[in-house]
């Protein structure tokens, strides 16, 4: 089942998610349903909130930029329940985009590395550190399960210069190629 992607404005989005357990009903298909939802909407990460679902759980698909680096030309992963505890003083600026937020990009500056705990699909604790692309990537998904979005992360006057566009997205003023709800 492909899921219709929730758009900036509604209040999910805004709100910190839940932990689940190895028992979440049908924890298997949602995973696949999420991977098969980004792949339709061709983005590279997609957090369980984007689809009206309240928990911790999150995917990460880098294959797409596989051909420029081939260390992530089968690089797809699943986190559940992840808590990032540390983040290098090194960061880096990247610009960004998001399924939530369809149209808009923005370069945004973040830590070059992380370190989390977190739950693979099977419920096996890792504890690992990320860099590159995926850290990247891995952060702007933990945001969305922290209630936050990627233009948290701007200068308040940037935020400010895209107040209109912001509004225009919540109000459903918006173009897409996937279903949005």
């Amino acid at each position: 089942m492909i899921y219709p992607i929730v758009i900036y404005g509604s209040p999910i989005l805004r709100q910190k998610s839940e932990n689940i357990s190895a028992d979440y009903p049908e924890l298997k298909k949602l995973i696949d349903d999420m991977f098969l939802t980004l792949s339709e909407a061709e983005g590279v990460g997609l957090a369980a909130p984007q689809i009206g679902k309240n928990i911790r759980l999150f995917i990460v698909d880098c294959t797409p930029w596989g051909d420029d680096d081939p260390s992530l030309a089968d690089y797809k992963r699943v986190f559940i329940n992840a808590e990032i505890y540390e983040r290098s003083e090194q960061t880096g600026l990247f610009n960004e985009g998001c399924l939530s937020l369809p149209g808009l990009h923005e370069d945004v500056r973040r830590p070059v590395s992380i370190r989390m705990r977190y739950l693979d699909e099977n419920f096996v604790e890792h504890d690992e550190e990320f860099d590159g692309l995926p850290a990247r990537v891995i952060q702007h998904e933990y945001d969305h399960i922290e209630g936050e979005v990627f233009t948290d992360h701007l200068s308040p006057l940037r935020r400010n210069l895209l107040r209109g566009k912001l509004v225009n997205l919540a109000k459903g003023r918006f173009r897409c190629s996937y279903k949005t709800k």
